[in-house]
Formats: C-alpha cells, structure tokens, sequence
C-alpha cells in the first residue's frame, strides 16, 4: 500500500474516534451546567440528582477523549511533517491558545468542580463549571479556526521558500469558515446530549413501569410510586422525566440551529469551494436542480451517475439564497481546475514519485453525497423522534413497550453518526487538497497545497501499517473501558453517582472499587 493512503486511513480513525467524544463533551456539559444552575436557583433535590448522574458520565467521556485527542496533534509531526512544515506560522496561534490558555483553564476549572463538592459555596462551585464548559467551546473553537483555515486561508502572504506566513491573525479568528463551522459544530453537539439524555432517562423512565414502581391511572396519567431501594423514590422518577423533556428540547432547538447554521455553511461552500458543493449534489452538470437520490458506480465518474429524483430550483437556493439560480456543475469546473492549479502534480522534489502523476479533482462522490445526506438526514430523524418523544411522555411517563424503548437507546446513536458523517464529508470533499485553494479575487494566490505533498517523506509504509494497527488496537481497548464504565453507571442510576442515597446501616462495597469516588 502507498504511504499516503494508510497515513489518510490513519488520520481518519484516529479523528473519527475522538470526535464520537467532543460533541458528547461539549454538549453534555452545558447540559449540567443548566441542571447545577437550576439546582442552586431552586435547591430541587431532582436537578442535585440530575447534575451528579450525568456530571459523572460527562466525566468518564471527557477523560477518554483528553486521551484520544493528544494522537492527533503527535500524528502531525508524525506523519504530515511536510504539512505540519507548510502551516506552521498559521497553526502556532491558535494551536497554541488552545493548548496553554483555553484547555488549561478548562481542565483547572473542571479539577476545581471535582474536588469542590461540599467544600466550596454552592455559587463558586458553579462558576467553576460554568468556566470550564465555556473553556471547552473556546478550546473548540480555536481547533476549528485551525481546520477552517485549510477549508478557506485568509490573513496570510507567500514567503520566498513558498510557505504561507501568518500577516493577520485577526482574519484568521474571525474567518467566516470558522465562524460558520463552530455555530454548526457546537449546536450539533447540542443534539448528541439532547438524544443522550432522551434515551437514557426513558430506559431508566421504562425500568420504573416494568418494575411497577410507577403505574399508570384510567387516563394513562402517571401514578409516580416508590420502591425499596436506593434512589428509587419519587424524587427519582422527576429526575428522569425532566432530563427526558429537557433532551428533547434541546435535540429539536439543536437541530432547527444546524438547520440555518447549515445553509450558511452552503452558501460559503458555493463560494470557497465550488466542486465540494457540486460533489455533494453529484451535480455533473450546470443548473439548479436539487438531487434527492441519485444512483451510480461507487468508484465512477460523471458518466455514471443517474439521478432518479430531483428538486427544481432548490439546489439553487442552496448555494445562493436564489431559487432557481444555475449551480456549476463537475463537467464545467474541472477544466477550469486543471487551468488554475494544473492538470498533473508539479514536478518538484517535495511531491517524490507522485510528481508528474494525473490530479483528480473531483472528491470520492458516493463518500461527499451520501455522507451529505446522512447528516442531514439522521438530523431530521433525530428531531422527528424528540416531537414524539414529548407527546408520548406528555402524561409523565413513557410506554411500557420494550421494543420503544430499545429505539430510543439507539436513537442516541443517530446524531454521532450523523456528526460524523458531516466531518467526513467536509474533509474528504476538500480534496485533492490538504489546504484548499482561496478561489476569492482578493485571496493570497498560491495558498494551497495537494495532500500528496502533505505525508511526512522518512516514513516507510511499514511504519505507517504498524501505526495504523497500533493505534487501532489501542482506541479499541479505550472504545472497550469507556462503553463498559457508561454502562455500569447508566445502569446503576442516580444511586451509582450518589451512594449516600445508600441507607446509612447499608454497606457500600461497590465504593471502595469507583474510580470516580473522588468527584463525588
């Protein structure tokens, strides 16, 4: 295998896997600051509940992903020298401010929320949340201003030696592409904890009528009942149908934000990058017809794509705001690719053997098409099922149907992949390139580099399999603790984050062995 396909495999598994952790982080995390602040405005012993159970599962998948994340930036020295080499001067910044100033301050004031409880005003304590949640959405954004940068370069000047050097770090925080990203981003995280709260308050919601700790009246009114158990009081039952509405609100406000934030990121994609747009709708030829499904050979060309349903005008719309407006198609920004950027691979010393060899512009189109349509797709989905998730638990509680409630367990699973599937639509559909081109008349001219020169030249293919299999083996090990952790909390309920629910005369065996007693 070539040294570049698996150092593109390799990044791919390694980012996909942390990102199944960072909407989850920065979703779920503003979700328990809401319920820590309700919970010191109102002294509800429900939302005290609420914060402990879900602040420790927010815990357990912010430590795994601190882990996953640090490969990332070694696998740029590591395997993308050449690319680390080119936007060194433009990455320093943000890389840098997202290091030493937005995740050490989150990481400090998330230890402070730790250590804090019962030792530190109720008010204090809060602020310390408050200020490491908002430290992972800035540490989020300056990790985004750095990807938006390779989608869109901006604030930058040619060096002799051909490198891009940083002129504008304003411009830099403030690319449209950035701003645009990091909206999207940050509400589809809001959607993951949305359906995250969904589905585990109706397991636990659906394990009290199974159980016949509550029961229903005539009317289907929930009669909320209480067993002889740790947790499992009436109290418990307001936890659950709370997170359970309070999830699917901000599933269905999450989703209508991605919705605008998405059709923002179109337009912008129309002007910054015209053949991802036209891979997206495999629209081969020009014009403003929206493709609802098209078939074709996977690993084909324009010849064999065959578009069964279509939209008129809404393609158009799309990528201008104009219904009906002409979208140009593969078939007419190719040629004018191969006259701007070259119809071959320079023939430089940077690009090794791949120099001289033919440039395909056009991304893989079943990966941008579909993944395009998944994401939207299971956005849609995901919000459809939170409308009738609030209508079926309108009288308090949920059906008793197990075959329901094991939907709404995998309902969680919708807005990951569909997160996924956005970001790997956004970073296959920038290729040839590792940095795009600015295609904007008053861009730096030659800000753009070709993947291919990107891979670090000392590196052997072997090294790079043995990598690739390393890590992959490692992150399944981390795949393996963290569900098993989430599990065993998720189960355990309220009482697995609170053990002094636990009668006083109860022994308490399973505390001794909590790695996370100390936050509690």
């Amino acid at each position: 295998m070539d040294v570049l396909d698996i150092a593109r495999w390799q990044f791919g598994i390694t980012t996909v896997y942390h990102f199944l952790m960072v909407p989850l982080t920065l979703g779920l995390g503003m979700t328990v600051v809401i319920l820590q602040t309700a919970w010191v405005r109102t002294g509800n012993e429900k939302f005290l509940r609420a914060t402990k159970f879900w602040g420790k599962l927010y815990l357990i998948n912010f430590i795994v992903g601190v882990a996953t994340g640090l490969v990332q930036e070694f696998q740029f020295g590591m395997a993308w020298s050449e690319y680390s080499r080119f936007v060194g001067d433009v990455f320093g910044a943000p890389l840098a401010l997202e290091g030493l100033l937005a995740f050490f301050a989150e990481s400090t004031f998330l230890g402070i929320w730790i250590f804090g409880w019962g030792r530190l005003r109720k008010s204090l304590h809060l602020m310390a949340l408050w200020f490491a949640v908002i430290g992972s959405w800035i540490s989020a954004y300056f990790i985004i201003v750095a990807n938006s940068w390779m989608q869109h370069p901006v604030g930058v000047e040619l060096a002799d030696d051909g490198r891009p050097v940083m002129t504008d770090v304003w411009a830099v925080l403030t690319n449209n592409t950035a701003i645009a990203a990091f909206t999207h981003t940050i509400l589809g995280a809001l959607v993951v904890a949305g359906m995250f709260l969904l589905g585990i308050s109706w397991y636990h919601l659906w394990r009290r009528r199974h159980d016949g700790i509550d029961t229903v009246d005539e009317s289907g009114r929930v009669i909320v009942g209480e067993a002889d158990a740790p947790g499992r009081d009436r109290t418990d039952h307001g936890v659950w149908i709370w997170s359970l509405r309070f999830g699917a609100v901000v599933a269905i406000l999450g989703f209508a934000g991605t919705v605008v934030t998405g059709d923002v990121q179109g337009k912008l994609m129309y002007e910054q990058q015209p053949m991802k747009m036209a891979a997206a709708e495999a629209a081969c030829h020009t014009g403003g017809d929206f493709s609802v499904l098209s078939l074709g050979d996977p690993g084909g060309s324009c010849d064999d794509v065959v578009t069964l349903i279509e939209v008129p005008g809404v393609l158009g719309f799309l990528g201008t705001g104009e219904w009906g407006a002409e979208m140009p198609g593969i078939n007419d920004l190719e040629p004018e690719y191969v006259d701007q950027y070259g119809e071959t691979i320079p023939d430089d010393a940077l690009y090794g053997e791949r120099a001289g060899s033919e440039v395909e512009y056009v991304p893989v189109m079943w990966v941008t098409y579909w993944g395009f349509r998944l994401m939207i797709g299971l956005g849609g989905i995901v919000a459809g099922a939170a409308v009738i998730a609030l209508w079926l638990t309108r009288k308090g509680t949920v059906p008793r149907s197990p075959s329901i409630m094991r939907l709404a367990l995998l309902g969680i699973l919708a807005p990951f992949a569909a997160n996924i599937a956005g970001w790997i639509f956004t970073e296959m559909g920038r290729q040839p390139f590792v940095v795009a081109p600015n295609p904007d008349p008053s861009g730096i001219d030659g800000v753009f580099m070709f993947t291919a020169a990107a891979v670090s030249p000392g590196v052997t293919a072997a090294e790079m399999l043995f990598s690739v299999i390393s890590l992959t083996v490692i992150y399944g090990v981390l795949l393996i603790i963290e569900l098993y952790l989430l599990v065993k909390y998720v189960r355990g309920g309220v009482a697995s984050a609170m053990p002094e629910l636990a009668p006083p005369d109860e022994p308490d065996d399973d505390r001794r062995d909590d790695v996370l007693a100390f936050a509690y």
